[in-house]
C-alpha cells in the first residue's frame, strides 16, 4: 500500500510540473503525456488531484494550476480562465504529435544584429525544439491575422538567410483552423521548409 501511494504521490508530481510548463492541458493531453491509458482511468486519476488543480469546462476539461498547485510544483506564474487559452491547447496538440520532444521550449526569443540597431531582428516563436542540428519552430495561428503572420514568416526568411539556425534550414510547423488558413499559410511560407497541421487532424 505504501507503495501504491508513493507511486500515485509521484505520478501526480508529474502532471502538476507538466501544468507549470505547459501553463493549461486537456484532459485528453494529459492522458497522452502521462500514459494514463483509458479515459476512465485518467478521469480517476485528475479528479484524486482535484486540490491542486482549477478546471475550464470548453467541450473537454482544461485544466490549470490553483495556488496548492502552484506551490507544490514551485510555480509563481498565475494562470486564469482567459479568452487565450485555445492558443496554449493547439501548441500542446503539436507537441504531442512531435512525440514530446525533450528539447522543447515554449515562448523563445530568437534574434540577430544587424550592422544597425534599426537592421536588429527580433522575432518570438510560439515554441522550439532541435533534433540533432536542425531546428523546428512552432507556430500557432488561431485568431492571429495573417498580415502578422506575414511579418512573422518574413522574419524567419531574414533570420534564415543570415545563418541564425546554423547550416540546415529550419523547418517552421504551423497549427491552424481551417483550410483556407492552411493554403494561405503556405503561400506565404514559399521557399521556406514548411508544414501545416490543422486542428481536426490532431484531435481526431
Amino acid at each position: 500500500m505504501h507503495h501504491r501511494e508513493a507511486t500515485r504521490k509521484q505520478r501526480e508530481e508529474h502532471i502538476l510540473r507538466s501544468l507549470k510548463r505547459f501553463d493549461y492541458l486537456t484532459r485528453g493531453q494529459i492522458q497522452a503525456i502521462h500514459d494514463l491509458k483509458s479515459d476512465r482511468n485518467a478521469q480517476r486519476v485528475l479528479k484524486q488531484m482535484q486540490d491542486y488543480v482549477n478546471i475550464l469546462k470548453d467541450g473537454e476539461n482544461i485544466y490549470y494550476l490553483n495556488s496548492k498547485g502552484r506551490e507544490i510544483a514551485n510555480c509563481e506564474k498565475i494562470r486564469k480562465s482567459t479568452g487565450n487559452v485555445q492558443h496554449f491547447i493547439m501548441r500542446n496538440h503539436l507537441y504531442i504529435a512531435c512525440d514530446c520532444p525533450q528539447n522543447w521550449r515554449n515562448e523563445i526569443r530568437i534574434k540577430s544584429e544587424g550592422r544597425t540597431k534599426k537592421e536588429n531582428i527580433v522575432c518570438v516563436a510560439d515554441a522550439l525544439f532541435t533534433k540533432g542540428d536542425a531546428y523546428t519552430i512552432v507556430e500557432v495561428d488561431n485568431t492571429q491575422s495573417m498580415k502578422k503572420n506575414r511579418v512573422k514568416i518574413e522574419k524567419y526568411r531574414e533570420l534564415k538567410q543570415r545563418g541564425t539556425f546554423g547550416m540546415m534550414a529550419p523547418t517552421l510547423l504551423w497549427i491552424t483552423t481551417s483550410e483556407y488558413r492552411r493554403k494561405e499559410l503556405l503561400k506565404l511560407s514559399h521557399g521556406l521548409n514548411t508544414q501545416v497541421f490543422l486542428l481536426s487532424e490532431l484531435t481526431n
